[in-house]
């Protein structure tokens, strides 16, 4: 099982081309269940229900999350539709194994305050603080995937359209679109920010670290902490509560769901309907505000 498990990684990173971090805990998520099956002498190719359950058991008991669990469960999914694409096996188990059931959870996002609080600290009169800038306006202006930005190339960018081309999970391509702030920072970034930092080094993604490389994930991530640090944001912000913030921004002002479910690459509508819930507790909340029937007898 080894052997196809090393298989699978590669072919989830080379040519389905999933996220760094997906294809990082699936692999892991695949060593620790090749190491249960061991342990309880199971055949990996044959596993029945029974064997699934005592697994799942195993995972609870180590106290993982149900939204760990939930991940485990579709790392096996897939791979378990390579062990079918490679003739190993005849059919998927793990398809008829449904995720344990999630605790709602609403997604963290910025108020305009903040938002504006973080843009405005940023020192833009240095190559890097110019290239920060550019990191914020265009996680907030287009809901990208932080797996995303760090795979922008210049070449993907329409800038006369103001539009750009992202290939998303399971290697499908969307476009999305950005407006005049993140087109005024792109501009200033690539005419000379950008070429500083390139130290007379060639690439064609976007994104430069401070050595003149590609700028990665990693990167990108503890920047955005370094900034929302010096903001002085007390909460923690991640570059994904950007992607939340725009696709909660977009309802607030009246795009319709289908729209911010393409924009945000979703596959499926239910999955873009969290948002939903944030917009409808804020309409609550300007109701309870502003009717001027409403008091808080009414409540």
């Amino acid at each position: 099982m080894k052997h196809y498990i090393d298989t699978f990684i590669k072919y989830l990173s080379n040519e389905k081309r999933y996220p760094e971090t997906t294809v990082s805990s699936y692999a892991k998520d695949l060593e620790n269940y090749n190491l249960f099956i061991e342990n309880n002498k199971i055949n990996y190719k044959i596993i029945n229900k029974d064997q699934i359950r005592l697994y799942l058991k195993y995972l609870d008991e180590l106290d993982y999350s149900k939204s760990t669990i939930s991940r485990i469960l579709s790392a096996l999914r897939h791979f378990y539709s390579y062990l079918i694409m490679q003739d190993v096996i005849d059919t998927n188990i793990f398809k008829t194994i449904r995720n344990p059931k999630k605790d709602k959870k609403l997604p963290n996002f910025l108020q305009s305050d903040e938002l504006n609080k973080i843009f405005e600290s940023i020192d833009t009169s240095t190559d890097l603080g110019l290239r920060n800038r550019l990191i914020f306006e265009l996680l907030y202006a287009t809901g990208l995937r932080v797996s995303e930005l760090e795979e922008l190339k210049i070449k993907d960018i329409n800038f006369a359209n103001k539009e750009i081309r992202v290939i998303g999970k399971g290697n499908k391509e969307r476009i999305t679109y950005y407006g005049e702030y993140a087109e005024k920072y792109l501009d200033e970034y690539l005419k000379t920010s950008r070429l500083n930092l390139l130290k007379d080094k060639n690439t064609d993604y976007l994104l430069i670290n401070n050595q003149g490389n590609h700028l990665s994930v990693r990167g990108i991530q503890e920047i955005v902490n370094k900034e929302v640090e010096l903001a002085s944001i007390k909460h923690h912000i991640s570059p994904h509560v950007l992607r939340h913030t725009f696709a909660t921004d977009l309802l607030n002002n009246g795009a319709d769901l289908k729209s911010v479910q393409e924009l945000l690459g979703h596959e499926s509508l239910s999955t873009t309907q969290i948002y939903t819930h944030i917009t409808n507790e804020r309409l609550r909340t300007v109701y309870l505000n502003t009717f001027p029937r409403q008091t808080e007898k009414d409540e």
